[in-house]
């Protein structure tokens, strides 16, 4: 188990799913607001994309340029990528953000841009899911503050595919 994988648990974060798992199935994933982290549990440095593959959304959310991902990745660190998904007056919840996440990774056209440069990883099958359900905590200040701490372990670096703190 990876130092972040055990710390994510003692924080209640659960599911812990591979992209793959999810791609056949995200039932697992509950209708709750909460936040949620993008894992890549391997210590090699990743073999990055010129393109997203299965891409059919390209006009909206084009590809990054290779150069830039790869001074965004972050040595040492197993998070790629730190969301949220609804708050005390939004809508959705973690079952439909990462289910629309998911389908962005398959290339269906859908309205998820927030953390696509993940799909650029050539083993972006193998990474995992993991989730908090949050009752009364806002999601966007929860998320805020992890990305914060994040920066604070990691020299001012962001997770690799998060664009904003």
């Amino acid at each position: 188990m990876t130092k972040e994988r055990k710390a994510l648990k003692e924080l209640g974060f659960e599911g812990f799913k591979s992209v793959r798992e999810l791609m056949d199935s995200c039932s697992v994933i509950p209708n709750q607001m909460g936040v949620y982290v993008v894992l890549r549990e391997k210590d090699d440095h990743p073999v990055i994309l010129d393109k997203r593959p299965s891409c059919q959304n390209e006009s909206d959310y084009p590809s990054y340029a290779k150069a830039e991902l790869e001074r965004n990745w972050v040595d040492g660190s197993h998070i790629v990528y730190i969301g949220k998904a609804g708050g005390l007056e939004l809508k959705t919840n973690l079952n439909k953000r990462l289910r629309a996440y998911i389908q962005f990774g398959k290339g269906k056209k859908i309205k998820h841009g927030g953390g696509r440069s993940i799909w650029q990883l050539a083993d972006a099958k193998d990474l995992v899911f993991c989730w908090r359900k949050l009752y009364k905590e806002e999601p966007r200040e929860v998320e805020r503050k992890m990305i914060a701490d994040f920066c604070l372990e990691h020299d001012g670096k962001r997770p690799f595919a998060n664009r904003q703190d």
